[in-house]
């Protein structure tokens, strides 16, 4: 490997420094979603701008290495996907399939488990839907209402359906950081998930648990509509994805199927069908413009020496598999904390997972399954990341107090860290 060259890192260092900076900023003049108000596509331009000022050649070689990285045939994949995701989960939201899945859900639940039925249907919903957002803000403040009319502490609910929106935001066959993972990695999506739900499982059932033994009850509204039918899409899109099929295909159905329903039963017209496509594809816009942003940023970077730099300082330590899946483990760790975005510390730090996991012997269905846990975790308990925020907003209390009540991402992190050490799940040929 070439010895690297550490300056070549510092257009991602002013990056990653904006994008936390404006967030510490914002959040101590008190407002909302304090890390989310400098947009992170606009933060990566000023990185790019000084990787070309820094940058050895002329112009017109520098933006060939740019638009390379910008057309590396994986980013190009992962925003593909990115913008079928999105459709798909604003067809199937608009069609009523959020809620009848929700109501379902609650529709089922005993009084005696309330804590552990909301965590449950906060799994399935995030795993359906493939994002922890619009979980959140599907489950949250049916989960408030719940907890104020129950007499259960506000706090424990809010914990429980933020704990069940990671499990399924890690998981999920549609959620960017699954896409971002898989394609980073080289893996199948349908492999990286069954090597990651044995470990997210142990977790999962452990909070379940937890929340039985608390022996906390409450009551449940009965006037819960719901209807089968809408939660249809959702199931089929899992199933088709763990039968293999290909993740567009996938995808495609899971519109269609969408679609039919929601005209079938009225929900919209065929253009408002349309519309609604459309804005699932700008849903995604964001993540959509950083990721290619990020890839010529990442190319750049890496044509000066940076990548080879960082590489070689982390492997300088790594003297195992284990090593490597630790390393591997701390880096989009350490990118989401700067970030407090799981996706983008996954799409910064994949091609460098990469490059360890294929030099130390890392299968890439574990590397992907560690880049999306690890990335989930502290997604999933950083106070100032959007989830804790969105929670804390729609439940009226601060993401400090939400914190203590995090069993799942806790838990998780503690099973992640006992399969580095012991190596399980194997990954079988």
């Amino acid at each position: 490997m070439k010895k690297g060259n550490p300056t070549a890192l510092l257009p991602l260092v002013v990056f990653l420094a904006l994008f936390l900076g404006s967030g510490i900023y914002f959040n101590m003049q008190g407002v909302d979603m304090a890390f989310y108000q400098l947009p992170a596509p606009v933060a990566a331009i000023v990185g790019i701008i000084l990787a070309f000022v820094m940058g050895k050649g002329s112009i017109d070689e520098k933006m060939d290495t740019f638009v390379s990285g910008v057309g590396d045939s994986n980013i190009i994949i992962m925003c593909m996907i990115y913008l079928l995701a999105g459709a798909f989960s604003a067809v199937a939201r608009a069609m009523g399939g959020v809620e009848s899945t929700v109501n379902f859900g609650l529709s089922i639940i005993p009084p005696s488990l309330i804590l552990p039925g909301i965590f449950i249907i906060a799994c399935f919903v995030s795993t359906s839907m493939g994002t922890s957002m619009g979980t959140i803000s599907a489950v949250a403040p049916i989960a408030v209402e719940m907890a104020i009319k129950a007499q259960l502490p506000v706090a424990v609910a809010v914990g429980a359906v933020v704990g069940g929106a990671m499990f399924g935001d890690n998981l999920s066959m549609i959620s960017d950081t699954t896409i971002a993972a898989t394609r980073t990695q080289g893996c199948e999506m349908r492999d990286k998930f069954i090597m990651n739900f044995k470990i997210a499982l142990p977790a999962a059932i452990l909070t379940i648990i937890i929340m039985i033994i608390s022996g906390v009850s409450g009551q449940i509204p009965d006037d819960l509509g719901y209807s089968v039918i809408k939660i249809v899409p959702y199931i089929a899109v899992l199933v088709l994805a763990l039968l293999g099929i290909n993740v567009f295909l996938v995808l495609i159905i899971g519109i269609v199927l969408g679609g039919v329903i929601g005209l079938l039963d009225g929900s919209f017209t065929l253009i408002a069908f349309t519309q609604t496509i459309y804005d699932g594809f700008t849903s995604m816009q964001e993540i959509f413009i950083l990721s290619l942003l990020v890839g010529g940023l990442a190319a750049l970077i890496s044509k000066e020496g940076g990548v080879d730099y960082l590489l070689n300082t982390i492997t300088s330590r790594i003297k195992s598999v284990r090593g490597a899946e630790a390393g591997i483990s701390a880096l989009v760790s350490v990118a989401d904390i700067c970030t407090a975005n799981n996706t983008v510390a996954i799409v910064i730090t994949g091609p460098m997972a990469k490059q360890i996991a294929d030099e130390n012997g890392v299968d890439p269905r574990r590397s992907a399954s560690l880049l999306d846990i690890f990335s989930c975790i502290w997604q999933g308990i950083i106070p100032y990341g959007a989830q804790l925020l969105l929670a804390g907003q729609l439940s009226q209390l601060s993401p400090i107090e939400i914190m203590p009540s995090l069993y799942y991402p806790y838990l998780l992190a503690i099973v992640a860290i006992l399969a580095i050490i012991f190596g399980f799940p194997k990954a079988k040929a």
